[in-house]
């Protein structure tokens, strides 16, 4: 008996060994943990078009998801034109913050070296069907494959690599429909339900791929079907793939520009009640989210105010100001961040999906950085089923604490076949916020201006009365707001204005200080507590009725 429990233990030991050298098939990004003591940093080149450099960096970041599927090992070295450029000195971060030393693989010979161990071989994309890298991307997560067009079918040879799946010449000739329905008869049934990756964003000869390592570690389906009820057969394809899904399952990526809209993608996302997290641009995610925060630190936000605080709103213009996208794609790097209170939308899910990321901004933030929660993912509210919603709020109020954060920003522009600039909401979506989370400060609604406004128990439900373009001359934003001002000439009046991520901090105190009346500029805390201590707005609402275009106002 005790030489069988020896042999026992034996053989669990070395299983238990095996499982921890060999790629494992279950991904872990997306679960944060300790930071590794080293790391590989692998640099991409700043050429992502198809007859450029896209296959060499291409190959780099599915290396990079499959050498990170169990563990945080490799980090990409995007350059400083990325779409997400605040998140460049991450990874001076990491290595002061953290600890982590880093090893640099200069070259995919030097990567393919330290790292072709995670390959179980390679397949190889048609550089004259660009849907068939997303194919390719499929059949890498489920084959556990390094991608590669023609030229670098050598370069994986020379490293004992095996070709597992060829895709040159098989869909010449074929449109995106059949391309990815093949897909999915190979692929589908051993592809992740909990992800699905949206490859879109720039098309034709150029692709931004910052996105596929997830999709690899994940073993998720890759594609850029249209959501744009126009394209029949890939919007019947589309809608097919989403109710395959899980309730709880993300959706990685970005919509193609050359098929749809945004609105119509996030529209059918959210009809399912499923979550968008975006961009197809974002970087790193397979080891920014398996590293959590240092052992030490502890999320604070700037804030001002309480839900029972009480304050005296005076006779005078309040300005909001919210900067859209901040936290990768913003301005948070600008020298003039500080001078005045501005808010950033942060959303719930950086602590699951960039948790060192927030944890850089939260140290290097200065009193007049305000960070807004919302729901977790990017969806529009009415387009998501009622019995979905509540299981989000849900979600919501738990992510929102260890951010620290007390307010809701809200974006609704469910596709109604009517131009952008409508993002209202309807009373029973606002209706479900209130009962959903009735212990945030308030309520900000809208991208461009809309007409949605509440207040109950002293919660406001305010959207922007204006949008920031950044290619509106300064002059005629100076005179847009004066006019505002004039219009609106109940005081105390609400200015709440989004800022686009493009216009620079130095631009916006520049409109600021030109304006004829003077606001006083409010962190948005403040700025929701005041309204709901003394609106002066009307209760407004979206019109549900058929005949649509009218509005349900409602007066104090």
């Amino acid at each position: 008996m005790k030489t069988f429990s020896t042999r026992l233990l034996s053989a669990l030991g070395a299983l238990v060994l095996a499982a921890v050298l060999a790629p494992s098939l279950h991904a872990v990004p997306g679960h944060p943990g300790p930071a590794p003591k080293e790391a590989y940093l692998v640099p991409v080149k700043d050429n992502w078009e198809i007859t450029g450099a896209l296959p060499e960096n291409l190959m780099l970041i599915g290396l990079q998801g499959l050498a990170n599927t169990d563990a945080p090992r490799v980090y990409v070295e995007y350059p400083e034109t990325w779409h997400f450029h605040d998140f460049n000195p991450l990874k001076d971060f990491y290595a002061t913050r953290y600890g982590i030393k880093f090893t640099r693989l200069d070259t995919p010979d030097v990567a393919l070296t330290a790292l072709g161990k995670f390959a179980k071989g390679y397949v190889v994309w048609d550089r004259k069907v660009r849907p068939s890298i997303n194919v390719a991307l499929t059949a890498a997560g489920v084959l556990r494959a390094v991608v590669v067009d023609e030229s670098l079918i050598p370069l994986a040879e020379k490293h004992g690599l095996k070709k597992l799946a060829d895709f040159r010449g098989q869909f010449t000739g074929q449109t995106d429909i059949q391309i990815y329905r093949w897909a999915y008869d190979k692929y589908w049934k051993d592809c992740s339900r909990d992800y699905l990756i949206w490859m879109g964003g720039a098309a034709g000869n150029v692709m931004e791929p910052g996105v596929a390592d997830l999709g690899i570690a994940f073993g998720a389906f890759v594609t850029d079907l249209s959501a744009n009820p126009k394209d029949k057969e890939e919007f019947a394809f589309h809608k097919e793939l989403l109710a395959q899904m899980k309730p709880t399952a993300w959706i990685m990526g970005w919509h193609s520009y050359a098929k749809d809209t945004e609105g119509q993608w996030v529209t059918l996302t959210s009809s399912y009640g499923l979550k968008v997290i975006g961009l197809n641009t974002f970087p790193n995610g397979t080891f920014m989210s398996q590293i959590g925060f240092s052992p030490d630190f502890k999320f604070t936000n700037s804030n001002h105010v309480t839900r029972q605080s009480v304050v005296k709103p005076e006779n005078k213009v309040y300005l909001c100001l919210v900067q859209s996208d901040s936290m990768g794609i913003g301005a948070w790097t600008q020298p003039e961040r500080g001078q005045i209170p501005y808010n950033w939308e942060v959303g719930v899910d950086g602590a699951q999906w960039y948790p060192a990321a927030m944890e850089m901004f939260t140290k290097d933030k200065t009193p007049n950085d305000f960070f807004i929660g919302g729901q977790s993912g990017y969806m529009y509210p009415s387009a998501v089923p009622a019995d979905r919603f509540p299981g989000l709020m849900k979600e919501m109020n738990e992510r929102m604490v260890p951010m620290d954060q007390h307010t809701v920003t809200i974006m609704d522009h469910s596709d109604r076949g009517i131009p952008i600039g409508y993002f209202d909401l309807p009373k029973r979506v606002v209706d479900q916020y209130y009962a959903g989370a009735p212990d945030v400060i308030g309520f900000i609604n809208g991208y461009a201006a809309a007409h949605t406004f509440d207040v109950r128990n002293g919660q406001a439900f305010i959207s922007y009365d204006y949008y920031l373009d950044e290619h509106r001359p300064q002059a005629d934003v100076v005179a847009d707001l004066d006019e505002l001002m004039r219009l609106n000439p109940v005081r105390p009046y609400y200015l709440l204005l989004h800022v686009r991520e493009s216009n620079s901090i130095k631009r916006v105190i520049d409109i600021v200080n030109a304006l004829p009346e003077k606001p006083e500029v409010m962190p948005l805390d403040t700025f929701l507590k005041l309204a709901g201590t003394k609106p002066t707005f009307k209760v407004r609402y979206k019109d549900e009725r058929p005949s649509g275009q009218s509005w349900d106002v409602q007066t104090q």
